[in-house]
């Protein structure tokens, strides 16, 4: 880092990082990896799809995260009859009482919080699915021509079943590639599982503290992209993202398997993260194993594999794992 002013910001941060795991551990059990992922994410400025069968407690880890940073939390239960203005917000007709006039009146959405669990994304149309493209890439709202800002920072958490798919609609490759990361959620260990029985099974609630806040979070989002990254590293992660592609000089399994492979915001989200992580750690610049440890759940979402995977069944995190051994 450039000044003793930064090295001591990474410092705090790596201690308020260590704070909120704890206190998510509290109600949390087990997760570790995927806890770090979402807070990864978040400091780096990015949203998270998160894959995972009902009753792993999402949306309950989202709502103890949002507590122990003190940022306001809304969760939207997405359903086929769900519309674009039950997100974002809906004009409504108001009278005014002292003259007798009607005018309209914007009423905002749950989307104007800080975090927001967009449920099970992919059970509602296409239409009402791209009501959150603006709010993640450009963190306003349009409503009847007025632009209204989200609050700082905002961070999208949408969830989808891997087992259910009657009656969904996938999410397409373009809204796909704006979610940073693509986290799949397991099962909790026999030992995790004994422990979230008992802990949830008796009266006792733990309390979360507030850790840090809104304006330290946007602080240290600034601070992680001040952290200086060597023209090598960047390299890597441009090499890694290059390789996923079904070009004439790529590697023979990527042309057997893939039909389209990541694009350059891969690239940016694995330096981005790599940034996020090594602050995360308490060091003062990224290194490549904090790519290697982001590559999985960054590239994962954003390669589309053709007829010939399926037939041999090879997933996207097969692919990725076969890479990063050849890289």
């Amino acid at each position: 880092m450039s000044s003793q002013n930064e090295i001591e910001q990474i410092k705090e941060f790596s201690k308020a990082i260590a704070d909120v795991r704890g206190e998510i551990g509290k109600v949390i059990i087990g997760q570790q990896q995927i806890i770090d992922e979402l807070i990864l994410s978040l400091f780096a400025g990015g949203h998270c799809l998160l894959i995972g069968v009902p009753g792993l407690a999402k949306t309950l880890l989202i709502s103890t995260l949002s507590k122990a940073m003190d940022l306001k939390f809304n969760r939207i239960q997405f359903t086929p009859d769900l519309m674009p203005g039950d997100i974002t917000g809906n004009e409504v007709i108001e009278e005014n009482i002292s003259t007798g006039q009607k005018q309209f009146r914007f009423v905002k959405g749950p989307v104007f919080a800080n975090i927001v669990l967009a449920d099970e994304i992919n059970r509602t149309p296409p239409k009402t699915q791209s009501a959150l493209l603006e709010a993640m890439q450009e963190h306003e709202v349009t409503a009847a021509g007025t632009t209204y800002k989200l609050a700082e920072p905002f961070f999208v958490l949408a969830t989808q079943n891997p087992i259910e798919q009657e009656g969904t609609y996938p999410l397409p490759e373009a809204q796909l590639d704006r979610f940073m990361f693509n986290i799949w959620l397991d099962y909790p260990s026999f030992e995790e599982e004994m422990d979230i029985v008992k802990t949830t099974t008796v009266m006792h609630s733990p309390e979360i503290k507030k850790v840090i806040g809104a304006n330290e979070i946007i602080s240290f989002q600034q601070l992680i992209r001040k952290i200086p990254v060597s023209d090598n590293l960047v390299q890597y992660a441009v090499k890694l993202v290059h390789s996923t592609r079904p070009t004439n000089g790529s590697i023979q399994f990527i042309k057997d398997f893939i039909s389209y492979g990541a694009g350059p915001r891969a690239s940016q989200y694995l330096i981005l993260g790599a940034k996020s992580r090594a602050a995360m750690l308490g060091k003062f610049t990224p290194d490549l194993d904090d790519i290697r440890a982001i590559a999985l759940p960054v590239l994962r979402h954003r390669i589309v594999t053709n007829f010939n995977a399926e037939a041999d069944n090879v997933s996207q995190s097969d692919i990725v794992s076969r890479l990063l051994e050849q890289q």
